[in-house]
């Protein structure tokens, strides 16, 4: 359980106001600074463009300077690929704004984009919140049925792809499925492969739009004045973006965010960061440049961004971590100067930040101010805070934010006790799209008026406010011998499992137990070289933590049949639902079981 005791330091930070003893899970952000009122396109042309015009606003290390056609570029003097100033990138926003209403798009249309980080990815945030379009953001991770699926869900009537990405063939995806596809109208094809329109013929593929064929760069063509009066009738609530949820527990639904919810999810997040106009891999909210150094997933690149763009803010799940700082250290080992003095901050989400790869990133990449978030960004760590809450909770609520942790029957509990996590304010969604029956059951109007978002998650709260970095939704509580709940989170083992030096990833689930109802299970990754056995991994956990802490199961990833690696979204994401599964199958064949539990050898 959580300590009822206070440091001399928290009571100081309770004195201030920025939390306050807390006996009940019951908490309220501050109402300063005051909310944005107005739109995306409102803000960067008030608050961005007329402030920082000439400043480096996107860098795509892996595009030529002029992917786009178009004028010639002044590109920021880069010859090497695209890099551009937030005046350069505000032309080709609107010269793809226009081509978005010439090609048909209208106020409210759903315009779904498939594709790596790229700079039309970028530009179509921009661009479609100027016309009131709205942005549907597809997981570039789905399959043929579920990519399908989630098409038709939300009625796309515009389509952005590239043609590869690595294993995937999106061209051949739609190919195959137009006629499903009742809505769809445009495929606009942003060719990363350099050889489309042959690949297109092979297929059959002949209704599709190159990128660079809708870009309208005439100021003076109609299509500008409609831009105007489009974006001069938009409304801060107005829908201009669907995210499906992961679908790691369930099937997806498409989440509705309006330009209040993203504009000042923004703010908040970079207010966190202590981001500036000089910060590098950032936020655009803050006038930052953000540095896309490939389509996908890859250290190499990088590493080579963070020291060849002085990078100073680094984001990513622990798995993205991980694979950066194995990078370094590969590249030191080879005598090689990596330098990431610039480095200071960042944020990471989806998982909790072990510990141990909290100290590494401090250590040797100088991510010394890196902040950890939960969920809509209702709650967010600091720089300020301590090591420890920054790695085992999700920080303190955030301005303008509502968060209560309810028991079955509704009531608030006490700090320190397991409950539903809830949360008011402007970071609610509009609500999943088209699906009242689902909204309904989440999102629920008290009866002083104030609408909830019912998580779903489990989590506790201590005295000072900080929320708990391990939720329900990921692992269930563990019932223990003596028949009562402990409050077991999966990030505090894996901590303890990660000081083993043996050991490069862990996760804990719960695996089904006949005589306890559940017991702990984890799943390991062993360093290169390494023959870490089960009882090792068992007794660095019971001599490190509360012994009822110590794993009965441990299964090996790439052993007895397992899979070469862990189960993760496109995110990085661990997902633990699948490791559960696989965690049930073989504990009811025996397999992982650690002999002598009771002596922790």
């Amino acid at each position: 359980m959580l300590s009822r005791s206070l440091s001399n330091c928290a009571r100081k930070r309770i004195a201030h106001g920025r939390s306050r003893y807390l006996s009940l899970s019951s908490v309220e952000g501050p109402l300063e600074p005051p909310l944005a009122t107005c739109t995306l396109s409102q803000y960067f042309k008030d608050e961005i463009l007329r402030k920082h015009d000439a400043r480096p606003a996107l860098i795509c290390r892996n595009e030529t300077p002029r992917a786009h056609g178009g004028p010639v570029s002044p590109n920021l003097g880069v010859s090497t690929h695209l890099a551009w100033s937030f005046a350069e990138f505000d032309r080709h926003i609107n010269g793809l704004a226009r081509g978005l209403l010439r090609m048909g798009v209208q106020k409210g249309d759903r315009v779904g984009v498939l594709m790596g980080n790229n700079s039309t990815y970028a530009m179509l945030q921009w661009a479609c919140a100027s016309i009131g379009a709205v942005l549907v953001t597809i997981n570039p991770a789905y399959r043929i049925n579920e990519l399908t699926a989630v098409l038709n869900l939300v009625g796309v009537s515009h389509l952005f792809i590239v043609p590869r990405l690595r294993t995937s063939s999106y061209a051949e995806m739609i190919k195959e499925k137009f006629p499903e596809l009742p809505t769809l109208r445009n495929l606009v094809v942003v060719d990363n492969t350099g050889n489309f329109p042959q690949e297109a013929d092979k297929l059959g593929l002949k209704d599709w739009i190159d990128l660079r064929e809708i870009m309208v760069w005439d100021e003076s063509a109609r299509e500008h004045n409609t831009q105007q009066q489009i974006s001069s009738s938009l409304q801060k609530d107005d829908v201009i973006n669907l995210q499906f949820t992961s679908g790691t527990t369930g099937a997806p639904k498409a989440v509705a965010l309006t330009h209040s919810n993203l504009l000042n999810n923004g703010l908040s997040i970079g207010r966190c960061m202590h981001l500036s106009e000089r910060d590098i891999l950032s936020a655009w909210t803050h006038g930052a440049c953000i540095v896309y150094p490939s389509e996908v997933f890859n250290p190499p690149a990088i590493v080579d961004a963070v020291v060849q763009e002085k990078c100073t803010a680094l984001h990513g799940v622990p798995t993205h971590f991980l694979g950066v700082l194995a990078e370094v250290d590969r590249r030191r080992a080879n005598g090689q100067t990596v330098d990431t003095s610039r480095l200071r901050t960042g944020i990471a989400a989806g998982s909790p930040v072990p510990i141990e790869l909290m100290k590494s990133l401090i250590a040797k990449i100088n991510l010394t101010q890196l902040t950890n978030a939960y969920g809509m960004i209702s709650f967010q760590t600091v720089p300020a805070d301590p090591i420890t809450k920054r790695v085992e909770t999700v920080g303190r609520v955030q301005p303008h934010v509502k968060a209560k942790i309810l028991d079955p029957a509704g009531n608030v509990v006490p700090v320190g006790t397991p409950g539903e996590l809830c949360v008011a304010g402007y970071l609610l969604q509009k609500g999943y799209w088209e699906d009242e029956e689902q909204t309904k059951k989440v999102m629920r109007t008290d009866e002083n008026g104030t609408l909830w978002m019912y998580t779903g998650d489990e989590a506790i709260m201590d005295e000072e406010g900080y929320l708990s970095s391990e939720f329900k939704i990921y692992f269930t509580s563990i019932r223990m011998p003596d028949s009562t709940i402990s409050n077991l989170f999966p990030v505090q083992i894996e901590n303890a499992i990660l000081t083993n030096p043996e050991v490069e990833e862990a996760a804990v689930v719960s695996v089904p137990d006949e005589k306890y109802g559940e017991t702990v299970g984890a799943w390991i990754v062993r360093k290169s070289g390494s023959n870490v056995s089960r009882e090792a991994v068992r007794a660095t956990v019971w001599q490190a933590m509360n012994p009822q802490n110590a794993p009965s199961w441990v299964f090996f990833v790439g052993e007895d049949g397992n899979a070469t690696e862990l189960p993760k979204t496109a995110s990085g994401k661990v997902m633990k639902h699948i490791l559960r599964d696989w965690s049930k199958e073989l504990a009811a064949n025996n397999v992982g079981f650690v002999e002598s539990a009771s002596s922790g050898k």
